[in-house]
Formats: C-alpha cells, structure tokens, sequence
C-alpha cells in the first residue's frame, strides 16, 4: 500500500472546518493523497499538501479509501458539439437495467 493513493473520509458533522466546507453538503472523501509510509499495524502515514499542515498526517485504515483513476468520467471539450446556448444533445449509449410492469 506504500506508494498507492488514497483517499481521505472526512466527516461533515464536525464543527470544526479543517478541510474546507462544513455541513451536509460537504465532500464525504478528499484527495487523493500518497501513502508515505505504514505508521503502525492499521495507520498510514500520507503525503498531505503544506496547507493542511494544522492535521496530524497519520491515519487508521478505516479513515482510508483506495484510489481508483478512472479515465471514463472525464469529458473531453473537442469531441462534444456545443450549441448556441451552450447545450448538447444527449446519445442513448446502452440501456443498463429494464423492468416490466
């Protein structure tokens, strides 16, 4: 896991702003960040920016989430045909679930 990305849970219910937003709204998980070195039998040291410096950069596994770089939810601007509003029309790719009733 040394040399992997992460991501970080955060909990909205906090009161205390230290990654930014507060409330429901709020990102459940932040970063990703580099897994630095194993700190203990269940706790990561990880590579957190100068800006969260106020934050003890060792966590337990459970506050982790493995990182997945998915290249398919990222949109690419030249291959969308825009419109005069700005829109685009949708295309039906593949129908994924289907139900009688």
């Amino acid at each position: 896991m040394v040399g992997e990305k992460v991501l970080l849970k955060v909990s909205p219910t906090k009161e205390i702003m230290k990654f930014g937003k507060k409330g429901k709204l709020s990102q459940r998980f932040i970063g990703p960040f580099e897994v630095l070195r194993r700190a203990g039998q269940v706790a990561y040291k990880l590579d957190l920016p100068t800006g969260r410096s106020g934050v003890h950069p060792v966590f337990h596994v459970s506050m982790l989430r493995k990182y997945h770089a998915d290249k398919l939810h990222v949109l690419y601007y030249n291959t969308v045909q825009l419109d005069e509003s700005l829109g685009y029309e949708e295309e039906l790719v593949a129908i994924v679930d289907r139900q009688v009733r």
